[in-house]
């Protein structure tokens, strides 16, 4: 027989198993616009969302040297942004009244800028994937007087989630409410999702995962001073945000307070634990918690990951800070590290995660920290820069639905610094970017 014949029939027979390729990591960075940098009201942890994706657009959002809120779109992966300067001005002298978007499933952009405390500004593009908004509007049109910390989630359907806290630091309420497209209305589903009870509230950080379960977790808060953080609790929700449920399945009874709520992690008062920091879950639906707090006998606060395994919750502590800080006091802190945002995934039976984060003793870059075995013995992070410059007091936000979709991380990036509480800094404008990560 013809060698090379015999040797086409070997392939047929038994083909070669050629190793999988492992994905190439590029990072890059796209420029955007100035904005403002006086403080970090760009770049705040719980901004949901500073840039969202909905099929091949990307929108984007911030503040102005002036104040006024500029929207810009583009197409995925393109350097060239389209920019809107609206006639919506915020207080940026208070880094609370951040700007958050996303697009429903039509493609229609959702708009809620400068809260903190007073009623709520709300408003919608006039056509799918426009920039052109309508004049502020009303959702409900009750419990919308005082009105901190909005934020947006798509659900698969397309439908929308709505968050904020009614009421102040220490006594606040978890307002929810769902935005269905077909009526294009909103409805209220939970008028006090977890209840402080006159006494404490809740500081939560909320994700939608592929399968459309609502993730929820939060710190209770004891009064206005951030060193009353403590504790680490946990809901979900697996019908649009009707009903709610722990972790095990057992249903709530609503609202949540302090006495019925599941706990992933018991943290004391006076640990350094922070407020609003990242709620994550991966696509089989584990959820994931990265926070920063000291330890009992620890002097050094550092990064923490939460997450379920099996049956029990996990607690990592990435362990590798050196500095000590104190929190204390009211108002917008100036903080050496930012507070984290946690992405997940899975490879064959391996989890793997990052923190992103930005750490003074890093020379305040975006820095990274991926274990590529989360949970298994001997499993260790690895830290790492993603910029080669400060970026000052920023904190990590990032495209949510362009990570479910396509496992692309599309951070937003800005050089910001925050004078401890609610002062202003004096710098320029400065470039607003986009850093794409893929790995």
């Amino acid at each position: 027989m013809n060698r090379l014949l015999h040797l086409s029939l070997i392939l047929l027979l038994f083909p070669v198993i050629l190793p999988a390729q492992k994905k190439k990591e590029t990072i890059r960075i796209v420029n955007v616009d100035s904005g403002w940098a006086n403080n970090s009201i760009n770049t705040v942890v719980f901004r949901k969302n500073s840039i969202v994706s909905f099929k091949d657009t990307q929108f984007i959002a911030f503040y102005d040297s002036k104040s006024y809120v500029v929207l810009g779109k583009r197409k995925i992966g393109s350097t060239h942004w389209q920019l809107k300067h609206t006639s919506f001005k915020g207080n940026t002298s208070d880094a609370h009244n951040c700007i958050g978007i996303m697009t429903d499933g039509t493609g229609y952009l959702h708009l809620a800028w400068d809260h903190h405390n007073n009623p709520l500004r709300y408003a919608q593009s006039i056509a799918p994937r426009s920039l052109e908004m309508t004049d502020k509007m009303a959702m409900i049109g009750n419990a919308e007087q005082r009105v901190t910390y909005p934020e947006f989630h798509r659900l698969p359907n397309g439908n929308l989630i709505f968050f904020y806290r009614d009421g102040e630091s220490g006594q606040g309420n978890l307002v929810v409410n769902h935005y269905d497209i077909r009526t294009r209305k909103w409805t209220r589903l939970q008028s006090n999702l977890i209840d402080g009870q006159g006494q404490r509230n809740a500081y939560w950080q909320a994700f939608v995962d592929k399968k459309g379960i609502i993730h929820i977790s939060w710190v209770w808060r004891e009064s206005p001073d951030v060193a009353s953080n403590h504790d680490m609790a946990y809901a979900r929700s697996s019908d649009e945000g009707k009903t709610w449920t722990k972790s095990t399945g057992e249903k709530y009874v609503l609202p949540i307070n302090a006495a019925t709520a599941e706990y992933a992690c018991k943290i004391p008062e006076k640990s350094e634990l922070i407020n609003q920091t990242s709620m994550f879950a991966d696509a089989d639906g584990r959820p994931y918690i990265a926070s920063y707090w000291r330890d009992a006998g620890d002097s050094i606060p550092q990064y923490h990951l939460i997450f379920k395994k099996g049956n029990e919750w996990q607690i990592q502590n990435l362990g590798f800070r050196k500095t000590a800080f104190s929190l204390s006091g009211a108002g917008t802190k100036r903080i050496p590290i930012s507070r984290p945002q946690i992405i997940a995934w899975s490879e064959g039976n391996r989890l793997n995660a990052a923190i992103i984060f930005r750490d003074e003793e890093r020379g305040n870059k975006v820095s990274a920290a991926l274990c590529r075995d989360l949970g298994h013995a001997g499993s260790k992070w690895q830290i790492r820069d993603l910029s080669a410059i400060s970026v000052g007091s920023w904190e990590p936000s990032y495209d949510t639905e362009l990570w479910k979709e396509k496992r692309i991380l599309n951070l937003f990036l800005q050089r910001t610094e925050q004078v401890d509480g609610e002062g202003s800094a004096n710098i320029p404008p400065q470039i607003v970017k986009v850093l794409e990560w893929s790995f």
